[in-house]
């Protein structure tokens, strides 16, 4: 074997390349310089000061809700000038840009309403802007950019809400808080890539580790990249928004929702929960964010706890969903919310909250009070959730739910969730998925005009068989009657009845049903025949094209 092979591939194309480079040289041709990296130095890490340092160009552009989703939009976003020409423009969606110029007088131009600059110390100035765009038209897809009338953003789309009830999907997030830049990016890519028309994205709070650093509130920006700028973001605070009981420097800044909760007493105290409490109703549902990091202020959750009441009692959507960051029932080991728990836990329950979605934990947990159980897969009230969608993770335990009366249906850790929920006029689908996409767990909400509700944990072969059939007696006479429920089917689909007779095996056909619009088949009277004879044991067997089920054992008397 020659020299030359002994070297390989590179030692010899590097020779050749040498060769070619003197020619090229020798006849007056430009140098071709060394391959790259031949010579360079080892590689160091990029110092955090570099790493998001701002320019005029804008960034961190994201969208936040107004208390009107349908007539208007704020936005807000990052550069390094001041605010005398920080400005907005808007336009209808054209069917394209660039050569083709919009027509005279479509653009609007809004100069933004404040400019906030946030210490960042990284030894550079950082200035956050915000413009509200008003006199918009409900469902209408619209195109704007920020900039300071000569550095811009890209033209980015986004649709205004319907004015009343429309079908829509929004996704939820657990705590990010850590490993934001590598770990979280593909959690919400994941989740973006699953829901593209998403109209609202919930944070349950702490979407960074440490309340003031620069460094993570870039890397927070950078994991969701355009996707902020785009679908509007429901963030609540967690305690890492909070340092020596301060809010960060950049929460109010990014986050200017609506001015609409409670009134504290004081002007220090409104000051300092601003963008902290609010409401927003988007297409038939009402979503109501609380700070769950004044518990033990009494007069402040005293505060939020009659403003939420309000906010529940003079709901006019058909569906409630509640945001927060420290859990009703805690998933991880040792952690407790009693005060959360004591206060609002009884008005989600009496005012029928659909979804209470919160972090805290950096686990999963998911389920319903004991006390509205209906079955082995369906309970009929509020849905609480816990989730975490960075990678810290902790362990998981169930006794904060036991021992105080609800039922965790899910359970999972060291895993990282998104959540996609889908409302329609009468359900809401939740479903969680790990980060590579696979399926979790998940529930579909049914609600009727009257309010009344069913919660029904999606089937499985496992869960849709054995005795869940409920009676309102364990003795029947002689061709008596016995009157029976059971849930979890669809709207409208037929049951058949059965009884069955335990000893022989035996079952007769004894009529059929309908389940109603929340997939219940309630009080349904069933007439035992003459052969089941007494002193035999029987049950009510119900078959449909989703699930086989039983009553418990029935005697029939002499």
């Amino acid at each position: 074997m020659s020299d030359v092979r002994k070297r390989g591939p590179f030692g010899s194309r590097r020779a050749a390349g040498a060769a070619v480079g003197a020619a090229l040289l020798g006849g007056g041709l430009i140098a071709v310089p060394a391959a790259v990296g031949a010579d360079s130095e080892p590689p160091v890490k990029v110092p955090d000061a570099e790493v998001y340092e701002p320019s005029a160009l804008p960034d961190r552009v994201i969208l936040v809700p107004t208390a009107t989703p349908a007539t208007s939009q704020k936005v807000t976003w990052r550069s390094e000038t001041g605010g005398e020409y920080a400005q907005a423009q808007i336009l209808k969606a054209p069917i394209a840009l660039g050569d083709v110029k919009p027509a005279d007088g479509a653009v609007r131009t809004v100069m933004a309403g404040s400019t906030n600059p946030v210490n960042t110390s990284l030894g550079y100035a950082s200035v956050y802007h915000e413009v509200e765009f008003t006199d918009l038209e409900p469902e209408t897809r619209y195109t704007y950019r920020v900039g300071d009338g000569v550095n811009w953003s890209e033209w980015i789309d986004f649709t205004t809400a319907a004015d009343g009830f429309e079908p829509f999907s929004f996704i939820y997030y657990g705590d990010m808080q850590n490993y934001i830049d590598s770990a979280g990016p593909r959690v919400f890519r994941q989740a973006f890539a699953d829901r593209p028309e998403a109209k609202v994205i919930v944070n349950a709070g702490d979407l960074v580790n440490t309340a003031n650093s620069e460094l993570e509130w870039g890397q927070w920006h950078a994991a969701d990249g355009f996707i902020n700028s785009q679908i509007n973001n429901i963030s609540v605070t967690g305690n890492h928004e909070y340092s020596g009981g301060r809010l960060s420097t950049f929460w109010q800044p990014t986050f200017p929702y609506p001015a609409n909760g409670p009134d504290f007493g004081d002007d220090a105290t409104n000051a300092a929960m601003r963008n902290t409490v609010y409401s927003v109703d988007y297409q038939g549902v009402r979503f109501i964010g609380l700070n769950t990091n004044v518990q033990s202020q009494a007069p402040i959750m005293a505060a939020q706890t009659a403003w939420l009441e309000q906010q529940l009692a003079g709901n006019p959507n058909k569906w409630t969903v509640v945001t927060f960051h420290h859990p009703v029932y805690s998933v991880a080991s040792g952690r407790n919310n009693p005060v959360v728990r004591n206060q609002w836990g009884p008005l989600f329950e009496q005012y029928g909250v659909d979804l209470v979605l919160q972090g805290h934990d950096h686990t999963y947990g998911r389920g319903s009070t004991t006390a509205s159980r209906r079955s082995v897969t369906v309970h009929d009230s509020t849905v609480y959730a816990t989730s975490v969608s960075g990678g810290k993770m902790y362990d998981a335990v169930d006794s904060n739910w036991v021992d105080n009366g609800a039922d965790q249906m899910s359970v999972g850790q060291d895993m990282q969730l998104y959540q996609m929920i889908d409302v329609t006029a009468d359900s809401i689908t939740y479903e969680a998925r790990y980060a590579n996409g696979e399926h979790h767990d998940g529930v579909t909400i049914r609600k009727n005009d009257a309010g009344e509700r069913t919660v029904q944990e999606i089937r499985t072969p496992e869960n849709t068989v054995g005795e869940q059939v409920a009676t309102d007696t364990t003795t029947v006479d002689f061709k008596g009657t016995v009157n029976v429920s059971a849930w979890g089917y669809d709207p409208g689909e037929t049951v058949n009845v059965y009884v069955r007779n335990i000893e022989r095996g035996q079952d007769v056909l004894v009529g059929e049903a309908t389940a109603d619009e929340l997939g219940r088949v309630l009080e349904l009277p069933v007439t035992f025949p003459s052969s089941a004879k007494k002193l035999s044991t029987q049950v009510v067997y119900l078959e449909s094209v989703n699930q086989q089920i039983t009553s418990p054992e029935i005697t029939v008397n002499r």
